[in-house]
């Protein structure tokens, strides 16, 4: 198994602290926006928990590879390779099928469709290989998850269900992973700095969207 940066490095390498507040404040953002679980339907909180396990099941890993991928730096890789080795050796996929399962959620055709758009924007943008923009990309999203955990397993036991392993894992590795994936993005910056025209945030503006669609079910209301 690789290693994380020694103190020493990481200390050598830091994030400008407006990046760190613009991700926090969109994460901030979107929390404020949720809808409280006991003001939703039960159809509404199904539909939240399919959405999210529609994309998250067969996908972050494959995010998490991209950024791998796209990364130049030597120091930066091993953060990603940790985050990796643990979503797979764990079977967070797994997890995931099960919390959704357990809350009758399980994602359908339907819910598949309704988050087909944003998620094929975040897919081919991850697609470009962008050392910096990826890492950013993963950091507001390993971040975001790590806060939005608890109301997930909200909407599951409002569901009836008592299945919190992946909602109980998530809450607290997310942590280490946000701040390492942090960590990376201040080396990558380093070695690999992002081009002057191009939008440092613009694969964060799309996973936003992707959230706010997950959440709020966008491809529905705009059918209506």
């Amino acid at each position: 198994m690789t290693t994380l940066l020694t103190p020493q490095k990481a200390e050598k390498y830091q994030v400008d602290i407006s990046i760190k507040q613009s991700i926090n404040g969109m994460i901030d953002d979107l929390m404020a926006s949720l809808p409280n679980p006991n003001h939703l339907t039960s159809s509404e909180r199904r539909g939240m928990i399919a959405r999210y396990t529609a994309v998250l099941e067969g996908n972050f890993i494959y995010w998490m590879t991209a950024a791998l991928l796209s990364v130049q730096s030597e120091e930066a890789r091993p953060i990603l390779l940790d985050n990796l080795h643990e979503e797979i050796r764990d079977a967070h996929p797994a997890m995931l099928r099960r919390f959704a399962i357990a809350a009758h959620a399980f994602p359908t055709d339907t819910d598949a469709l309704a988050i087909h758009e944003d998620l094929t924007n975040v897919r081919l943008f991850l697609g470009k290989l962008s050392g910096v923009q990826s890492v950013l990309t993963m950091a507001f999203f390993e971040g975001f998850i790590q806060r939005f955990m608890g109301y997930l397993a909200d909407l599951a036991k409002a569901q009836g269900s008592t299945e919190m392993e992946y909602t109980d894992v998530h809450g607290v590795c997310d942590i280490e992973h946000t701040e390492g994936l942090f960590r990376a993005l201040a080396v990558e910056m380093e070695i690999n700095p992002l081009d002057s025209k191009q939008d440092l945030f613009e694969g964060v503006y799309l996973l936003r969207a992707l959230v706010v669609n997950i959440v709020f079910n966008r491809t529905a209301t705009r059918a209506a």
